[in-house]
């Protein structure tokens, strides 16, 4: 019998860039101890956290969450069972029997998920208690902040999709038509040897104002069946990224490994996601916000899936999505979804997609973008500095930046008021 590869521990150093200050864009200068005061306390609701920030800090403890790290080092590696389904059943499965399979697999992992779902609030906790405590600290009753997203607007949403097979190619101009028809952009990714792509339908999504992405190189559940393997396919990926002009990448199945996806020459990646039980390796980033994953911006999908919600959960309406959307703008965080043309156009998959958009086209507090645009924005908030101006008050040269107000309100904490001179946030609190 073949010896299994050792564990890997997560690399602390892909996770350095998020730190609090980072994260916040406080307009005033806070040195890291201060940030670290109380941290310790505020994390104790995540098992281990406290433990990890302090005998590594900062790192190793945004390894710990957003690495996933705190569900050991043998997290990214399936199960026996899920390793046998994925890479040697599913592709012969026929259409039909594929939602059953799920079904199954899917339920079985929600009971034995880890973290909380539909919402996983502990990390944003940690992030607004974190900045109240430092303010109490400081003895600041508000602070101004450079505000999550362009022009104060309170939630970022992004709507992805993923193409795995020739159907759900076909079924693209219609999804597409769909949403231009009530003024959304998407991304498609395609898998670029899984199926002929037309080279026609990426070209005129370009033009139309969409996104088009790569997605793994075949939908076999081998791109991380070993490290020699992804070896060998990350070459044959950069070089479809380069050659279809794509900024970005999810990996099949949101089977995913930090460390190894540094191979791709990328600029964000989409394979992680805040909390999903119903994925072949579940777990999760805790995150409603993108983050910093060595070389690119990861941008976690934080709304389940089309596929979970309607065969999996046999939800008939956007419910869910809308609740999560909901929770995530009382966080100012971003509403990411993936769903599937192959998926969508089999029910009532896109007449559900359809009552989704429906309801959310007529907001005036989200930020409708596509990956890349938030990728960009998201680094470029990182690296533009806030600086005091002639007037006394603060300014930058972010594009669409915002300097909005943190307020200590009732224990808490209020992202409720604009700064002096400058267009405002939207309110987003702890409560």
């Amino acid at each position: 019998m073949r010896k299994a590869p050792a564990p890997e521990p997560v690399d602390v150093g892909l996770y350095a860039a998020n730190t609090p200050a980072a994260f916040w864009r406080l307009a005033a200068d806070v040195p890291d101890w201060v940030w670290a005061q109380e941290a310790g306390r505020l994390l104790g609701d995540i098992p281990g956290a406290a433990q990890v920030l302090d005998g590594g800090g900062w790192p190793a403890l945004m390894a710990y969450v957003l690495g996933e790290g705190q569900f050991g080092p043998s997290h990214w590696r399936l199960s026996g069972t899920r390793q046998f389904y994925y890479r040697r059943v599913r592709r012969w499965l026929p259409p039909w029997a594929k939602p059953l399979a799920r079904q199954l697999l899917g339920r079985r992992g929600h009971q034995q998920g880890p973290l909380g779902w539909p919402v996983e609030p502990r990390f944003a906790d940690f992030l607004f208690g974190l900045l109240g405590a430092t303010m109490r600290l400081l003895g600041l009753e508000s602070a101004p902040y450079l505000h999550f997203w362009p022009h104060g607007k309170r939630l970022a949403v992004v709507l992805t999709h993923d193409v795995e097979g020739t159907d759900g190619q076909a079924f693209v101009p219609a999804v597409a038509a769909l949403e231009e028809s009530l003024g959304f952009r998407s991304s498609f990714n395609f898998v670029p040897e899984g199926y002929a792509v037309d080279a026609g339908l990426r070209a005129e999504l370009g033009a139309r104002g969409f996104e088009v992405g790569v997605h793994g190189l075949r939908h076999d559940g081998g791109l991380f069946a070993n490290r020699e393997a992804f070896h060998e396919r990350s070459a044959r990926i950069n070089r479809y990224l380069r050659e279809w002009g794509c900024r970005g990448f999810r990996a099949p199945l949101m089977h995913r490994q930090p460390e190894w996806l540094q191979e791709l020459e990328l600029d964000y990646d989409s394979s992680f996601f805040d909390s999903d039980p119903f994925e072949p390796i579940a777990g999760g980033t805790m995150s409603l916000w993108p983050f910093f994953v060595g070389r690119f911006v990861e941008l976690p999908y934080t709304l389940v899936q089309d596929h979970t919600l309607t065969q999996t959960l046999g939800e008939r309406t956007p419910r869910l999505w809308l609740e999560k959307m909901e929770y995530t703008s009382r966080r100012c965080g971003m509403a990411l979804l993936n769903s599937h043309p192959d998926y969508l156009r089999h029910g009532e998959g896109l007449a559900v997609y359809r009552a989704f958009l429906e309801a959310i086209v007529d907001r005036d507090d989200a930020w409708t973008a596509l990956p890349h645009e938030v990728a960009r924005w998201w680094r470029s908030r990182r690296d533009s500095p806030v600086r005091q101006s002639p007037t006394g008050g603060y300014e930058t040269d972010l594009e669409g930046g915002v300097l909005a107000e943190a307020v200590v309100v009732d224990g808490g904490v209020e992202l409720v008021r604009q700064h002096p001179g400058r267009e405002g946030g939207g309110r987003c609190s702890t409560r």
